[in-house]
């Protein structure tokens, strides 16, 4: 039996876990990174999972590849603004362990999933 909903995925379970620790991870940032590398970085990962939810409703295989590639490129986003961060210093280093391990986490199966969606 197939899946029922994308909330099923693990991958789009696995970046919603990611969500909410990137906005506590950017609630460390200074305040004046407010409209800046929070903003930016809470658009890229939110991009995520909403990516793929919209593309397994499309249930058009090509339409879903493209939004699992759209989601993999919010992912390589937030992984540059989270390197930038911090190099920044704007929280401690282990602040940011958790995110970077879910980031390659959900990176791996986004990349798993586009492969699988191209060979079928």
């Amino acid at each position: 039996m197939g899946l029922q909903s994308y909330k099923e995925l693990i991958v789009w379970q696995k970046s919603i876990e990611l969500t909410i620790e990137v906005y506590r991870l950017t609630a460390l940032y200074p305040k004046q990174e407010l409209f800046g590398l929070v903003s930016q970085s809470r658009r890229a990962i939110v991009g995520i999972p909403s990516n793929i939810a919209e593309g397994y409703s499309r249930k058009n295989r090509p339409e879903y590849s493209r939004f699992i590639n759209i989601a993999f490129a919010s992912a390589a986003e937030l992984e540059t603004q989270l390197i930038i961060a911090k190099k920044l210093k704007f929280a401690d280093l282990k602040d940011f362990e958790k995110s970077e391990e879910l980031l390659q986490e959900v990176l791996r199966m986004l990349n798993s999933l586009e492969n699988k969606l191209r060979s079928q």
